[in-house]
């Protein structure tokens, strides 16, 4: 991970992604009832800023303070309160069983980098509480559409169900998921990495 890299990627005036959420984050907590939330790996803040529309109290981490600002200024434009923080995720730690939903979304690194981000966040998990990883799977280089095209930076919902073990969290689902992107050629499919564990 490179923070210059994506300050650059953000710099420009529009957003990078868009403003609305991951259709997964929204499917998957949709059924939950609002409290605290931690968004590692925040980017630009749509999920975050989502999430504090629905009536969480949501913390938003991410190493890109351009991607951050963006951020602070979509939450203006909706309303909404966010604790924005700019930090590495290599060395962050969230604070332990202090969350309802902790959410990574596309966070896309090596595997020595990803293991303890993912043991991090699982610690961070509130009783009764919710982690939900979502990224790009491995299989998607060589049969989905778009997103890395390094194999180093991408994972099977396995490998974060191995990355989870021992942390006492109960996975509810783990799987390989698709995801419809609209092109100028046609509608194309993604494929994503989904884990979704619960404290008991």
């Amino acid at each position: 991970m490179d923070r210059e890299i994506w300050n650059s990627r953000y710099a420009g005036r529009e957003l990078i992604w868009t403003a609305q959420p991951n259709r997964f984050l929204v499917a998957e907590t949709q059924s939950m009832a609002p409290g605290t939330a931690i968004d590692l790996a925040c980017g630009e803040g749509r999920n975050a800023v989502w999430l504090a529309e629905q009536g969480w109290h949501v913390t938003a981490v991410d190493f890109a303070e351009v991607g951050l600002e963006k951020g602070r200024r979509l939450a203006e434009s909706r309303g909404v309160s966010v604790q924005w923080i700019a930090a590495d995720l290599a060395d962050y730690r969230p604070e332990p069983g202090a969350f309802d939903l902790v959410a990574i979304m596309y966070l896309q690194v090596p595997e020595g980098q990803r293991r303890p981000i993912i043991r991090a966040a699982s610690s961070a998990v509130a009783d009764g509480g919710t982690l939900l990883v979502v990224g790009h799977d491995r299989a998607n280089i060589e049969h989905g559409y778009g997103g890395p095209q390094d194999p180093a930076v991408l994972y099977t919902a396995q490998d974060v169900v191995g990355d989870l073990d021992g942390s006492g969290l109960e996975v509810e689902r783990g799987e390989r998921v698709e995801r419809a992107v609209e092109t100028d050629d046609g509608t194309r499919v993604a494929l994503d990495a989904l884990v979704r564990a619960r404290h008991p």
